[in-house]
């Protein structure tokens, strides 16, 4: 089972990005799926989470600007993040109880 990430990058502070994570060895609707985010140095922080039947729950701090998508046929969920803050700022990795993904760097900077 494997989870990859893509999409991050340099934005700027009320800017958008979608990140992207796909999976292979399972399907990615069958179990709940979370993203995280850790600032190096600091622990990993809950972002947000989708289970199977398409339930989403997010961290307060991002409550109202991200969202979770799926696209089944292409076994790939999205974290569409809008009105980043510089503080978004983190490597980004989606992860079941299984196995996570080697992360994605978005950067919230002017």
């Amino acid at each position: 089972e494997q989870l990859v990430e893509s999409g991050g990058g340099l934005v700027q502070p009320g800017g958008s990005l979608r990140l992207a994570c796909t999976a292979s060895g399972f399907t990615i609707s069958s179990i709940p799926v979370r993203w995280n985010r850790q600032v190096p140095g600091k622990e990993f922080e809950w972002v947000s989470v989708i289970d199977s039947a398409g339930r989403t729950a997010f961290a307060d701090s991002v409550k109202g600007r991200f969202t979770m998508s799926r696209d089944n046929a292409k076994n790939t969920l999205y974290l569409q993040m809008n009105n980043l803050k510089t503080e978004d700022t983190a490597v980004y990795y989606c992860a079941t109880g299984r196995t996570r993904g080697q992360g994605t760097q978005v950067t919230v900077s002017s």
